[in-house]
């Protein structure tokens, strides 16, 4: 397996394995085509800035796992509380025939050193259903963050 960083060429790629993941994790094409071609157009530019940046696997010329990297800015926070920015994790993809081999383990393993490499101290991801024993696993832990979809829609209250 050869390992290596993501190119401005690898568009398709990362878009594919964006639209997989989600829908290993049971999202429907009603959602996904369009997700796709937005974040197609979101990410290009991403791709040649190197704001969008990351890493793949190869076995034989062949992409088979890809990981999605970004530096987000943040205030300081008490996890950081001398950085401005944060690590972000997205788009953690194995190709299914390449699974249950270390590949995405060896892929956060290659995102943790490369945050620390470019001085960010703090991490975050989103994690599947699937993927949550994986990053358990690496010493990943829950946030406190919650998320709503500001659709307009009435809340319906939990309680008291």
């Amino acid at each position: 397996m050869d390992i290596r960083t993501l190119h401005p060429t690898d568009l398709d790629l990362v878009c594919r394995h964006r639209e997989e993941m989600f829908r290993d994790a049971g999202r429907s094409d009603e959602v996904l085509l369009p997700m796709t071609a937005h974040f197609r157009a979101w990410v290009e530019p991403r791709l040649v800035d190197g704001s969008y940046f990351g890493f793949v696997l190869m076995d034989d010329s062949v992409p088979v796992a890809g990981i999605g990297l970004m530096l987000i800015d943040w205030p300081p926070h008490p996890e950081h509380p001398t950085q401005d920015k944060r690590g972000y994790v997205l788009n953690v993809f194995v190709e299914p025939e390449y699974r249950n081999r270390g590949l995405a383990r060896e892929l956060m393993k290659l995102a943790e050193a490369e945050f620390v490499r470019r001085g960010v101290h703090y991490a975050v991801l989103h994690a599947t259903q699937k993927g949550t024993p994986l990053y358990q696993g690496l010493c990943w832990s829950g946030t406190t963050e919650m998320a709503k979809t500001l659709d307009g829609s009435p809340c319906a209250a939990a309680g008291p």
